[in-house]
């Protein structure tokens, strides 16, 4: 998903598909189903698995601009027509991704599990060891049993990360059924965080506005820092077409007479 924000006098927030071009969404449940139909096409109706991915993106003046992979979650029993070693499939993909230099990896574990079974800190390790990419993202904070709470995780007192982590609170199942708008969601989970008696002191650094603009800044750092690099690569491949350019000859030019003039320019170079 690509993410980008509309001049501010656009007021519109509009959505569109690689795969449908010159087509704009502007109702967002109609995006949902697209996405519905055409995981389908790609995978079957029997929630099957393919590598290619959907391209959508969202414009938006109330979102920053981030590229976000969306990776399926690790499946251990395969069911309808997946295949067996699905889960292998699913590491792979997943692996494929995380493992690239300028990728930020967002390993999401549900707040109210033991994050020491998180499959996504356990994946983002085995793509990252050094740690220095990885961003942990907390969700159902608010499922978590009353008088229990994620601060010692925040601290960095039980799996630290070098990103640190975020809690979220997300919409749950019935919330979308019930098609519950986005901004509701938000302004309830800033209450949430703002009320709550373990995160109310340090509820700026929580929620998803804050998520979304820490990965902002990660990915700026991130770019700056990879610069000289990206840099240098492109410095090395132009140089060495340029050489390859050069070993070609001159340019047979555009209208007969030139071709001619070098055609007999070769001739009398190889008579000589």
């Amino acid at each position: 998903v690509d993410a980008a924000s509309s001049h501010a006098n656009e007021v519109e927030e509009w959505g569109e598909f690689l795969h449908l071009p010159n087509k704009r969404f502007t109702d967002f449940s109609q995006i949902r189903d697209e996405i519905e139909r055409e995981t389908e096409a790609k995978t079957g109706k029997n929630a099957g698995l393919s590598a290619a991915p959907i391209n959508l993106a969202i414009y938006s003046p109330n979102v920053l601009t981030l590229t976000l992979v969306d990776l399926p979650g690790l499946t251990k029993v395969p069911v309808g027509d997946q295949p067996k070693d699905i889960e292998r499939q699913i590491r792979d993909m997943i692996l494929k991704y995380i493992g690239k230099s300028n990728a930020i990896i967002l390993a999401v574990t549900a707040g109210n599990t033991d994050l020491a079974n998180s499959d996504g800190l356990k994946l983002a390790r085995e793509g990252e060891p050094d740690g220095v990419r990885t961003i942990g993202v907390l969700t159902k904070i608010d499922l978590m049993d009353q008088g229990t709470d994620v601060v010692d995780i925040l601290a960095g007192r039980v799996i630290p990360l070098r990103l640190g982590y975020v809690p979220v609170v997300n919409r749950g199942q019935r919330d979308i059924e019930s098609k519950k708008k986005i901004s509701v969601a938000l302004k309830a989970e800033h209450s949430f965080f703002e009320n709550h008696p373990s995160y109310r002191s340090k509820a700026q650094y929580c929620g998803t506005p804050f998520l979304a603009r820490k990965l902002n800044m990660i990915l700026m750092h991130h770019i700056r820092n990879t610069l000289p690099e990206i840099k240098a690569k492109i410095g090395s491949g132009l140089a060495k077409y340029q050489n390859e350019l050069m070993q070609l000859g001159d340019p047979l030019g555009e209208d007969s007479s030139s071709q001619r003039n070098i055609i007999l320019n070769i001739i009398t170079e190889f008579t000589s």
